[in-house]
């Protein structure tokens, strides 16, 4: 007995890519390596971190955009996001992207002074890709957290919440 898959090779291409995106999203922010932000984001992004730390959903241009991460990101002496459990719906060109999430932020041991040092948020992502020239990006970015512990610990030198 065989199953038909309903899914092309260039569907299974597409969802391969842009698992790949999200992998690429966590490596940017985990080692803090904002000079590429083109191979991971389209020219404006949309975002929502409301659920994370109240900031209501906007569109940003990229540029504007990797300052907030660079200035949320560097109060940490490590982040580790672990994206898992990927569901894609493509669209011709377009496409959506669960995933669930849990993203651990440590500040630097003098930083915490005796206090916690770990910001943890726990939840999903609902985000949108688009496929350009270069291949996929992400024009949307919406984290909606399910668990946090430490909240207080987002605001260590920047708006940490709206870097997901």
């Amino acid at each position: 007995m065989s199953v038909t898959s309903t899914r092309t090779d260039r569907d299974r291409t597409d969802s391969a890519e842009i698992v790949e995106l999200l992998g690429r999203y966590a490596d940017m922010a985990d080692l803090k390596d904002f000079d590429t932000p083109e191979r991971v984001y389209a020219d404006e992004v949309a975002l929502d971190f409301e659920s994370v730390v109240g900031v209501p959903p906007m569109t940003v241009p990229l540029d504007q955009y990797v300052e907030v991460l660079r200035g949320a990101f560097a109060p940490f002496a490590a982040t580790h996001h672990v994206i898992s459990g990927h569901v894609v719906a493509l669209d011709g060109d377009r496409a959506t992207v669960h995933a669930h999430v849990r993203a651990e932020h440590w500040l630097p041991a003098e930083s915490a002074a005796g206090g916690p040092d770990c910001w943890l948020v726990v939840g999903f992502y609902d985000n949108e890709a688009v496929r350009t020239p270069d291949g996929w990006r992400l024009s949307r970015v919406k984290l909606t957290a399910t668990h946090q512990e430490n909240p207080q610990l987002a605001g260590g030198g920047g708006p940490v919440g709206q870097a997901g």
